[in-house]
């Protein structure tokens, strides 16, 4: 047993990557306690392990008094039969590390790929939750990080993000996600190679999930046209992203510096004809032809919000057709006011008739109306 329990802690430093002293440290604890527990509680005992030949002793500690001194006398009480017990402790306390060390790298694998994308295969899925296999751990989908709509039968296998790796007493909890934007952003990494060899990058990335998404992109590299890279050849590449997505529409638009020339690519498939920004206010007014104004804000405005999202502008859709009404009220109402400035100048009543034209009679003193319309000032 001795030159066996000596020979398993060098494989599991081989095969687990754990120190031997840590196994020595804790099986010289754990030895201990169980003599104390079959022979003795209420003895100081402490345990030695040859590190070489594994060979296993017990001593007792015990404190007396001689000419007024107090030593320490330590005696091996090693039992005869103790090497039963001593197996089974050394056993249970090997096994524990493992699970320890195994736990331990599992985190340590999972921590440093949060934001990452992994595969997995449904186990089981209900209105809580889904829990995915990703190999040697599984991963919980909670309810909020679904995509509506979408179905997840047992023995599926999806792609999901990493959003969040927590230490527990057991296996690490790994929770993952079908709706975060950065899914949708690992997906085209994986899809488009001038992506992930940074000739392409993805600036911003908008999300509906299960129903549209826009991703705004731009090239380091004159020569490579962004949005084309990532639509690929024949539209293949975008295609394979929506596949996955389950039928989910991408928009893909190309990033620009120029905040006016970038919500109007923004707001694409819709044709805008000009987009006037307030950098004050972070808004943008964007005017569309007559017939692009439903393209331009979308089904129940989803266009326009996704829009929104994608350049963080706020952004306001209007016609040709309300321009021109509104610039007519506008127009008319400054024809008013400067009729009103006229009349007063001239002393006249400021009142309409009821056939709409200017009262021709005199404002009364201190009044801005004739005798007739004065009750207007009250």
């Amino acid at each position: 047993m001795k030159l066996d329990l000596m020979d398993a802690i060098r494989q599991i430093e081989r095969e687990k990557k754990i120190d031997p002293e840590i196994i020595l440290e804790a099986l010289k604890t754990a030895i201990a306690s169980a003599y104390k527990k079959n022979y003795g509680a209420n003895l100081n005992v402490y345990v030695e392990i040859d590190p070489e030949s594994g060979k296993i002793k017990v001593f007792s500690r015990t404190e007396v008094e001689k000419k007024g001194k107090k030593e320490i006398i330590e005696k091996e009480i090693t039992p005869k039969d103790f090497g039963r017990i001593a197996a089974q402790t050394a056993k249970q306390v090997i096994l524990q590390k493992i699970r320890e060390a195994e736990r331990e790298m599992m985190y340590g694998e999972y921590i440093d790929r949060e934001g990452d994308i992994v595969t997995g295969i449904i186990q089981q899925s209900d209105q809580r939750y889904t829990l995915v296999n990703l190999g040697r751990v599984e991963a919980l989908m909670p309810s909020e990080e679904q995509v509506p709509g979408e179905r997840y039968e047992h023995g599926m296998r999806i792609k999901a993000y990493i959003v969040e790796v927590r230490r527990t007493s057991k296996e690490p909890q790994i929770i993952i996600s079908r709706t975060h934007p950065g899914l949708l952003k690992r997906l085209f990494e994986l899809e488009v190679p001038e992506i992930s060899d940074g000739y392409v990058e993805i600036k911003s990335v908008a999300r509906e999930p299960g129903f549209r998404s826009k991703i705004a992109v731009s090239s380091r590299d004159e020569s490579i046209d962004p949005v084309g890279a990532c639509v690929g050849p024949k539209g293949s590449r975008v295609r394979m992203v929506v596949g996955e997505l389950r039928g989910e529409k991408i928009d893909v638009v190309k990033w620009n510096e120029d905040s006016a020339t970038y919500v109007a690519s923004a707001l694409s498939p819709a044709k805008v004809k000009t987009v006037i920004i307030s950098k004050d206010k972070k808004t943008a007014q964007v005017i569309v032809p007559n017939d692009q104004l439903s393209l331009a804000i979308g089904k129940e405005g989803q266009n326009a919000r996704l829009a929104a999202k994608l350049t963080g502008w706020r952004i306001d859709i209007i016609s040709e057709n309300q321009v021109s009404e509104k610039l007519e009220v506008e127009g008319k109402e400054s024809e008013k006011a400067t009729l009103k400035k006229s009349l007063a100048e001239e002393g006249l009543c400021q009142a309409t008739t009821k056939s709409g034209k200017p009262c021709k009679n005199k404002a009364k003193p201190g009044s801005n109306y004739c005798g007739i319309h004065k009750g207007i000032d009250d």
